[in-house]
Order: C-alpha cells, then structure tokens, then sequence
C-alpha cells in the first residue's frame, strides 16, 4: 500500500484514524526516520498524510504533523483546518503543538505519550495555556500500546546496531594494537 492510498478513506471512529497513522510510521521507521505517523481528517476522510522525515528531507521541522498538516492545506487550498482532526502515533513536541493551534485543527488525537517532550499532556499542557486564541480538544491513549511498541522496537533497532558498530571498531582497535 502507498503512503497516499489513505487519502480519500473514511474513518468513522478513533482507533481506525490511529491505525491509518500507525501506517505511517510504519513509512519513517522503514527510512530509517523515528517512526511517528500522523493523518488529517475532516468530515470522516482522509485529506492529509505524513510521517516524520528530518533526517531524509534534511528539514527539522519535517515532522509526521507538520507533513500532514502541510499535505491536507495544500489539498484543501486553506492554510486552516478548521473542524479537523488530527491523528497521530505520538504526543507532539512543542513546535507541533503550536502548528495545530495555528492551523485551527479542531481536535488532536494520539497514541503514546511522550514523557520527556510532550506538549499536550507530559512535559507541558501547550493547548491548556489561556494565551491562545484556539483551544484543541485533545484525546490521548488511543492504541497506545502499538505506537509505542513501535517506537521501542524502532530504537532497540538502532541501539542494536550502534552497539554493533562500536563492537567493530572495538576489534579493529584490538588487531591494529
């Protein structure tokens, strides 16, 4: 299945626009990326996609929301989406937050928490803050135990393979020694 062959799809119900992110990630953790995915929803379809890609992009801000969000305004030919909701496999970070503030996204819905950078609920309550002029209706929780399952294999992977390299050069050393 391509990264695009959820656009048009209906979701009726939260866990079905958490699998459809969870598609996603599954996309970033295949590039090698940190596997968060995200989908925009609006009137019970699909009209946005995205997973993180920084490191491939070389863009910071490519997070899976900031695609997403980008890919549904540029389909909608609106920079704001209002009555939207959003899906994604993990809490987001700061930047994120304020993206789906100023996007006027109307709900937010994640998978696992994110303990050390979550904006929404962990670290910080971003969307709780009086200062803002739009408040999002956040629901966390959502299949939370396959995104984060996802995350942990993801960086089991990778620790796996820098104990491996660092295990190469250990021996390189020794012989050249």
């Amino acid at each position: 299945m391509s990264q695009n062959s959820v656009l048009g799809r209906c979701v009726e119900h939260d866990e079905e626009g958490m699998q459809l992110a969870l598609e996603q990630a599954r996309y970033a953790y295949k590039a090698g990326e940190v596997p968060v995915g995200a989908v925009v929803v609006s009137e019970g379809v699909v009209i946005g996609v995205g997973f993180n890609q920084p490191i491939s992009t070389l863009d910071p801000s490519a997070h899976a929301e900031v695609v997403a969000v980008r890919d549904a305004a540029q389909r909608i030919g609106n920079y704001r989406l209002p009555g939207a909701t959003l899906y994604v496999t993990v809490e987001p970070c700061t930047m994120c937050t304020g993206l789906l503030i100023h996007s006027r996204i109307a709900r937010v819905v994640y998978g696992a928490s994110e303990p050390k950078a979550g904006a929404m609920h962990s670290a910080l309550q971003l969307p709780q803050q009086p200062c803002f002029n739009h408040q999002l209706l956040v629901t966390g929780g959502i299949l939370a135990d396959s995104c984060a399952e996802l995350m942990s294999s993801f960086f089991a992977m990778r620790r796996a393979g820098k104990k491996r390299l660092q295990q190469g050069r250990d021996v390189g050393h020794i012989e050249r020694g």
